[in-house]
Order: structure tokens, then C-alpha cells, then sequence
């Protein structure tokens, strides 16, 4: 791993360690590298809906935050400029989501990323895609 690498990954794990609101609903980094990033949910009685089933609130919140962690992945601080979902099936208490990002272009200061939330079966809960936007480092 380069310099550039190592500096990258810190942003971005620093990133993470200051998101209180993903810490809180228990999600953890699975795997993270340039442009992409894996990260896990586990749906408690908290996350539960008036229906029974996983509030689609936190699965928008999975899914954004390993987008913020893929398109934080290079070093520069990047941010959502635009984000959309499709909720495909549901999922319930005690279950494991899985979300998987992957870059799929970057070009000047804009990227975009498609998230892919699964189950522990490996069903498709919902497909994500973030177009990101670096932003300037503050002091």
C-alpha cells in the first residue's frame, strides 16, 4: 500500500469514527479499499416499523454510509450531492443487512457509486446509487 493509499483509508476510517449516527445503529466496516467498501447492519427492535419489517430509514442509512466510505476512499474529502434507493423486498428484526459499494466513475470533483444491500441469504434488499461531490478541507 502506497502513502497515498494509507492516507486515503485514514480519511475515511476517520470519517466513520466520527459518524455517530452509524456507530449508533450498530454498523460495521467489513472490508474498505479504493472506491469500494463493504459494511454490515444487524436490524434490532429499534429499526423495526410500524409493519414489522426494517424501517426503510436504516436501510437508506447502511447503504449511504459505505457510499460515503467508498467515495471517501481516495484521500479527498467527498460528500453526497444526490442519492436514490429501490426498496426490493423486506427484511425483519434480528436479521443481518449487507452493503457493498463500487465506484463506478470518478471525473473531476463528481463521482458516482452503486450500493447493493443484501440479506443473510444473499437476496437484493434494495439497490442504491450516490453521486458524490469532493468538497474543500476545512482548517
Amino acid at each position: 500500500m502506497t502513502a497515498i493509499d494509507a492516507n486515503s483509508f485514514e480519511l475515511a476510517h476517520q470519517m466513520f469514527a466520527d459518524d455517530i449516527a452509524s456507530r449508533a445503529a450498530g454498523i460495521e466496516i467489513a472490508d474498505l479499499g479504493e472506491g469500494h467498501a463493504t459494511a454490515t447492519m444487524t436490524v434490532t427492535e429499534r429499526m423495526v416499523n410500524g409493519h414489522g419489517i426494517t424501517h426503510g430509514g436504516y436501510v437508506f442509512l447502511l447503504a449511504d454510509t459505505t457510499f460515503a466510505l467508498a467515495c471517501n476512499s481516495h484521500g479527498d474529502r467527498a460528500v453526497a450531492a444526490r442519492a436514490d434507493i429501490r426498496y426490493l423486498r423486506p427484511t425483519r428484526l434480528g436479521e443481518t443487512l449487507t452493503a457493498v459499494a463500487a465506484e463506478r466513475i470518478r471525473f473531476g470533483r463528481n463521482g458516482i457509486y452503486d450500493v447493493t444491500v443484501t440479506d443473510e441469504q444473499q437476496n437484493v434488499i434494495a439497490e442504491f446509487r450516490g453521486d458524490s461531490r469532493v468538497v474543500p478541507t476545512t482548517s
